[in-house]
């Protein structure tokens, strides 16, 4: 199975671009997207979102419509953790066979609308498992907090990792858990995902960074994909498509 796990950025680098990358990578079996939108915020037009104004004129505010009139061949399951139209879409090829699909909330809690900055929403994992011919295995997509304070170690980013790990030990089945961890590799929230057995292919296959040029800040690390035994890896890469500001990740697994 084919899977690609990208940040789209809401769009921002371009929507013919990101729809011509989704269009060219149509076989995926899999796609685990962050930055989502479904509807304009009318009300946010201004407001600092991510340490700056927000401008939903740049954004794909529809994006999961035109992102799912793309792929019809493809299922797609929303879901939001910012009121009702921001947040994690996963689509999934017909003809594999979902059995269960839904969101936990690991920081904050659903309807958490944060004073401030808008950025500091609540974050979600979103899960489906689905049924192979080696019995049934899980997608995990997720995208991490945002602080306003780097990428580094927090209370928030510590709980948040502990209460991902918390619903990872309620699956019985192999598991990928995939999306932008808004983590550095050497703090201990991200590494606590290896301390609990996972393998982190950004390391094992030795990638050197996750964003394009698009992202002009020195870190060069944010999106991740870890595997749980049972998962056998056939193929991983970070693909170098500038179609947002961060780089698609793509895995082959059987």
């Amino acid at each position: 199975m084919k899977l690609i796990s990208l940040n789209t950025w809401g769009g921002r680098a371009g929507k013919e671009q990101l729809l011509a990358f989704f269009d060219r990578h149509r076989n995926a079996d899999i796609f685990c997207l962050q930055e989502i939108w479904s509807a304009p915020y009318d009300t946010l037009d201004g407001q600092h979102a991510g340490g700056r104004p927000l401008d939903q004129s740049s954004v794909m505010v529809y994006g999961l419509q035109e992102i799912s009139a793309l792929l019809p061949d493809h299922q797609p399951y929303f879901r939001p953790h910012y009121l009702n139209d921001y947040g994690l879409l996963t689509l999934v090829k017909k003809g594999v066979e979902v059995t269960e699909e839904g969101d936990v909330f690991v920081y904050k809690e659903r309807g958490h609308i944060p004073p401030g900055d808008v950025g500091h929403h609540a974050r979600n994992i979103q899960f489906a498992t689905f049924n192979t011919k080696n019995g049934p295995q899980t997608i995990i997509n997720f995208h991490g907090l945002w602080n306003g304070q780097g990428k580094g170690d927090s209370a928030d980013r510590f709980k948040q990792s502990e209460n991902i790990l918390a619903f990872a030990k309620t699956l019985t089945n192999p598991y990928i858990l995939c999306g932008d961890f808004n983590l550095l590799p050497e703090t201990e929230s991200l590494q606590m995902f290896e301390a609990a057995g996972l393998r982190n292919l950004i390391t094992k296959y030795g990638i050197t960074s996750t964003r394009t040029s698009h992202y002009t800040k020195p870190e060069r690390f944010a999106d991740y994909v870890f595997v749980s035994d049972g998962v056998e890896v056939k193929d991983f890469q970070v693909l170098p498509d500038e179609v947002s500001d961060h780089s698609p990740m793509y895995l082959e697994f059987e």
